[in-house]
């Protein structure tokens, strides 16, 4: 601080104890904002890691699906198979 505090004056010493009120309003504020923009940080990390898990259970339900598509067509196919076993040949 500028020299000491017991040979300061009086108009001296609320100039000061007004600049560090002005300041400590300040950092406040700057904490305020800062703790906001973390809370929002931390719920779009929370939001990001919402997604990706519904990305993966969707992937998931595509891959079943897909699976099951194949099923469906394999069967399809050994089915036609089948009949064109069984069934005379037209050409002969």
């Amino acid at each position: 601080m500028k020299g000491n505090l017991r040979h300061m004056g009086r108009r001296d010493l609320l100039r000061l104890l007004l600049e560090v009120q002005q300041e400590n309003e300040a950092l406040r504020k700057e904490n305020e904002s800062l703790r906001s923009e973390s809370e929002q940080k931390l719920l779009d990390i929370q939001s990001l890691g919402s997604i990706a898990e519904a990305a993966m259970k969707l992937n998931r339900v595509f891959e079943d699906a897909q699976r099951a598509a194949d099923m469906y067509v394999a069967n399809a196919k050994a089915m036609c198979g089948e009949h064109k076993e069984d069934e005379p040949d037209a050409e002969a």
